[in-house]
């Protein structure tokens, strides 16, 4: 799924399904917060001889509709214990003792195309934000909310986040909350928050903060105690060259966000941002081990180490190194690239690689990983825990 920066808003929807590219800065106003004092680490040549930092190695499983996946476009992966939800574009499939269920529209999903996923861990339901409304999945049965029947603010609803009682969505037309306790909808939208665009394409909320990811708007914060709205944007504004390091967000196209451990970790096209409500620290691929600029979702797994799933690969990193997990562009063939601290980059040999180098979404079973890629869903397990990675889990 290719939800690149577009002019047209329903020009953005097919763009959505048909992960095509456009690019289109917008302006917004800008809020001040201190920068990282440590200045960026300068990339240095690739090393033959230094020793590679030990970092997870994985043994790729990939499954795609020969296995019984519904469709090999994988927008979204849930773990949910010892089952596995995958967002397809035909369809929500669940993974269960080595076989594949697919619900469908005609089982009351609201869409065949499943963009977003959410566990209550309260219940156990699933929530699953679709192109068509937002569906829960509670004991085998479904119930869907649209405009038409709820107050949600859009039925595109490209992210959902649960905290407590409370259902927080992302929508194509600004953001919305259900409380579950008292069935009660609140919409967020330019009118009543400082967001000036309303496509919102994540959520990740906490009992403290939501945080929303939002098209041309850049980083929305809600503190939930005092319902204080802060925005957070690029400081270069309309311009695609980074002028301020780390003196702000990388880029008002923000793509996703995580917040665990009370740290921001956004995504966006144009390269990634950690805040830790006090300094910023940018990650662009010219300093970093990205593979790529352009990152579709984001996932921390604690304060200091995230996944990226970038257009050319999927990115761990653990607070000062990279590891990067793909088929190579030129070849095909499974490769790890990894980049330590210092800008030493070594590739290593490997059997297996995700799917496809264009990832959608993460999510973790304990050390092992689940991959959502355009071409099918990857299951990584940890072979050689030289360096595993911990991960907690956190909402989306």
């Amino acid at each position: 799924m290719n939800r690149h920066a577009i002019n047209n808003p329903s020009i953005c929807l097919t763009a959505l399904l048909a992960a095509m590219l456009a690019a289109g800065p917008v302006a917004a106003q800008q809020k001040n917060h201190a920068a990282q004092p440590a200045g960026a680490a300068r990339a240095l040549p690739v090393s033959q001889t230094s020793a590679p930092p030990k970092m997870p190695h994985y043994r790729f499983e990939n499954f795609t509709t020969a296995n019984g996946l519904p469709a090999d476009h994988v927008y979204s992966v849930l773990v949910d214990g010892e089952r596995i939800w995958a967002g397809t574009d035909n369809g929500l499939g669940l993974y269960e003792n080595g076989k594949w269920k697919t619900y469908t529209a005609a089982d009351g999903l609201a869409h065949r195309a499943v963009l977003s996923l959410a566990l209550d861990k309260r219940t156990g339901d699933v929530w699953a934000g679709t192109m068509g409304g937002l569906s829960r999945i509670s004991a085998g049965r479904i119930v869907t909310y649209t405009q038409l029947n709820s107050g949600l603010s859009n039925d595109v609803v490209y992210g959902v986040s649960v905290e407590g009682e409370n259902v927080w969505v992302a929508t194509a037309a600004g953001a919305c909350r259900l409380n579950l306790d008292t069935g009660q909808w609140s919409l967020y939208n330019e009118r009543n928050t400082p967001m000036e665009e309303i496509w919102v394409y994540g959520v990740s909320a906490a009992a403290n903060k939501v945080y929303f990811a939002v098209w041309g708007s850049g980083l929305l914060e809600l503190t939930q105690q005092s319902g204080k709205w802060d925005l957070y944007i690029d400081p270069d504004k309309e311009t695609e060259m980074v002028l301020f390091k780390d003196q702000g967000l990388i880029h008002n196209i923000v793509s996703s966000v995580s917040y665990v451990d009370n740290i921001v970790w956004a995504s966006t096209y144009f390269g990634d941002s950690r805040y830790d409500g006090r300094y910023w620290h940018n990650f662009l691929t010219k300093d970093s081990g990205l593979p790529s600029n352009f990152t579709n979702f984001v996932k921390g797994a604690d304060a200091n180490r995230a996944w990226f799933c970038t257009d050319k690969g999927l990115a761990y990193y653990d607070g000062a190194n990279w590891a990067v997990y793909r088929p190579s562009l030129s070849t095909g063939k499974p490769e790890m690239l990894v980049r330590d601290a210092q800008g030493h980059q070594s590739n290593l040999a490997v059997t297996t690689a995700p799917a496809h180098n264009y990832i959608l979404g993460i999510d973790f079973q304990g050390d092992d990983i689940w991959v959502a890629t355009a071409k099918g869903l990857s299951h990584g397990i940890l072979e050689r825990p030289d360096h595993a990675a911990i991960h907690k889990e956190s909402n989306k």
